[in-house]
């Protein structure tokens, strides 16, 4: 079962999925595989021998341990999604967690900044370095197009076209969009790229966003320097870098965006995730971005 779970996160990982969510679904699939070292007397677990009263014996040791609904929901669909693995691939013939019963929990809403605050975040880089000035467009690209950090540090210069006032992700699953670039955004963007030469390096490609040394930011790397700026103006716990896009689609939403538009700009999958955020063409985007979007239509 181990070298599975190796390949399975593997092949997630040509997925375009974020370095958090791999090291989430490894940690739980671990975990999964030592509890059932239990039962099978610490000899190396095969697969074709789990059944579905195995995964409903983890659950319930968890819950007893105090776990909360939410955990053990992510936990079952992770090994759900990679007993669909097993069975794709032929390791086993039937998923045994096909019926389990995923545990209810309450949605909990993301932290949301205030337009406001936005406003005060990205203002907070230093124009006057290079470093600020390459943060600056870091933070507009995030709210202005709502992007998940893991798609910024694969953004390429190419991706980027100045003329349509877009950028083309490639998202989840390797699954690509056009997203709409705004106004304030392209011209962050456009000061960014004159000055890039001043990060290039050997250790270069075409990545828009480079570090220090000269190679592209990594996810974790964008997501660190964010993080000193958001500590500066969050007032609570909880904001994270994935609060600037969580308050583009809720600030979008919130000025009479179509949800649906907003679902292909965030690259959901489903209508319901989008709709998280309330209590088609590319002419039809740029569209509901123009209208709706709080940065879109500043004079340059």
């Amino acid at each position: 079962m181990k070298q599975i779970i190796v390949d399975y996160i593997q092949s997630l990982r040509s997925q375009n999925m974020s370095v958090h969510t791999l090291r989430a679904y490894e940690r739980d699939l671990e975990q999964f595989r030592e509890f059932l070292g239990t039962y099978f007397e610490d000899k190396e677990v095969k697969i074709k021998e789990i059944g579905r009263l195995y995964i409903r014996d983890f659950l319930r040791k968890l819950s007893n341990e105090g776990r909360s609904n939410r955990t053990l929901a992510r936990k079952a669909t992770t090994i759900r999604n990679f007993f669909d693995y097993c069975v794709k691939n032929k390791h086993i013939d039937i998923n045994p967690s096909m019926n389990l019963k995923i545990p209810k929990f309450e949605q909990k809403l993301p932290k949301v900044f205030s337009e406001k605050e936005i406003e005060q975040l990205i203002a907070i880089p230093d124009l006057e370095t290079k470093f600020g000035v390459r943060d600056r467009a870091i933070m507009e690209l995030i709210y202005s197009c709502g992007l998940r950090i893991s798609e910024v540090a694969e953004c390429k210069i190419g991706s980027l076209d100045p003329n349509e006032r877009v950028i083309r992700i490639l998202g989840k699953g390797k699954k690509i969009r056009v997203v709409p670039v705004g106004k304030d955004a392209m011209k962050a963007i456009k000061k960014f790229l004159s000055i890039r030469n001043q990060f290039y390096s050997e250790k270069s490609d075409d990545t828009i966003f480079l570090s220090k040394s000269g190679k592209p930011l990594t996810a974790d790397e964008i997501r660190q320097i964010l993080d000193r700026y958001i500590l500066l103006i969050a007032k609570t716990k909880g904001y994270s870098p994935h609060s600037i896009r969580h308050s583009f689609a809720t600030h979008m939403l919130n000025r009479g965006a179509d949800i649906r538009a907003v679902q292909e700009m965030l690259g959901h999958s489903n209508l319901s995730t989008t709709e998280l955020y309330t209590h088609l063409t590319l002419t039809d985007l740029k569209k509901a971005y123009d209208q709706a979007h709080p940065r879109s239509n500043k004079e340059d």
